[in-house]
């Protein structure tokens, strides 16, 4: 594949990029081949936020799972003096009430996406234990800046857990979960939730999460210009999300990056996963380690050779079901302690 070459990181390190997973590497190739890796630029932000032609959003007959699902979606109040916000409601019709349930925040590098998006997965993990997932769709960047991305996040979780009775949830076993930039909102919302001594994070399933605006570890200079969200790309994203003239500065709020929290103690249990080929790789587990400093729980995977979203990507490789069959294991022993 030809790319362009990594750049020197600010420690000095000029190393090449880690290799990716056998199975994965033709994806790689063939993906590029398809889209450059920094095909997410200020400039055309409105076009890849089109339908991606033979590709189309799950309908409520597939959430619904064969009737294992009703499906519903509500316009529930969004934070105050903003509009309302939607969320897809996705609950079991068999299992025993109150059941736990997973807040899902969708991914898309904060820019894309809708609360349909990664529901499909997140729904493949819920359904053997019998929970239900709520889904909320945030306000994009950069028409929507940094606060109002989580805070539309965070007032989805405030309805889910103060209606929690007529959903037939139970308030004290909701999972905050997200992928990607989903995985990054997902960690702000725990942290907001613990500050404001707002409704109660049972634990945060948080994979390959968005979690640093400066954009600068080791990882992110090997992987530039490689797999699906790159160094660029990333810059395109934190750069709609703050501004550019704020994004790696010294007032970014930990809210908006979670990497920038400077108390992580007190936080619920907490899973993180990500591939050791992609860019999120060295700031997804600095935050693992900085929780376990913390005196924290936290179970961390870097999946050899796995790129960015390699599990959605290509589910059916070894790596994928390994990475897919640790969640599900970890959500089981948080959900029977």
């Amino acid at each position: 594949m030809t790319s362009e070459g990594p750049e020197a990181s600010p420690t000095g390190l000029d190393a090449p990029p880690p290799p990716f997973d056998p199975e994965l590497a033709p994806v790689v190739e063939v993906l590029a081949s398809l889209r450059a890796p920094d095909a997410y630029r200020p400039d055309n932000i409105a076009e890849m936020r089109q339908p991606v032609p033979g590709v189309e959003p799950p309908t409520d007959a597939v959430l619904s799972r064969d009737g294992t699902y009703r499906v519903e979606e509500r316009a529930v109040p969004g934070p105050e003096g903003a509009p309302d916000i939607s969320l897809l409601i996705c609950l079991p019709n068999d299992a025993p009430a109150p059941t736990a349930a997973i807040y899902h925040v969708h991914g898309g590098g904060m820019i894309v996406g809708d609360n349909r998006f990664g529901l499909v997965e997140m729904l493949a993990l819920a359904a053997p234990l019998g929970l239900a997932v709520v889904s909320v769709e945030y306000r994009l960047a950069p028409e929507t800046p940094h606060p109002g991305p989580v805070e539309d996040c965070y007032a989805g979780l405030v309805w889910t857990a103060t209606h929690a009775g007529e959903l037939d949830i139970d308030p004290d076993r909701v999972v905050v979960a997200g992928t990607s930039a989903g995985g990054g909102l997902a960690a702000a919302v725990t942290l907001l939730a613990r500050d404001r001594g707002g409704p109660s994070v049972f634990a945060q399933l948080l994979l390959c999460p968005m979690l640093d605006d400066r954009n600068d570890s080791p990882s992110s200079h090997q992987m530039r210009g490689l797999g699906i969200w790159d160094r660029s790309s990333n810059e395109t994203g934190w750069n709609a999300l703050l501004g550019a003239d704020v994004r790696g500065g010294p007032d970014v709020a930990p809210y908006a990056a979670p990497a920038r929290a400077t108390d992580l103690t007190g936080l619920p249990p907490t899973f993180i996963d990500v591939g050791s080929a992609e860019t999120f790789r060295d700031e997804d587990v600095a935050y693992a380690c900085r929780i376990w400093q913390a005196g924290g729980r936290a179970e961390l995977h870097v999946w050899p050779g796995g790129f960015h979203g390699f599990d959605v990507v290509v589910p059916g490789a070894a790596i994928s079901q390994d990475a897919i069959a640790a969640r599900a294991a970890w959500l089981r022993r948080q959900l029977s302690s």
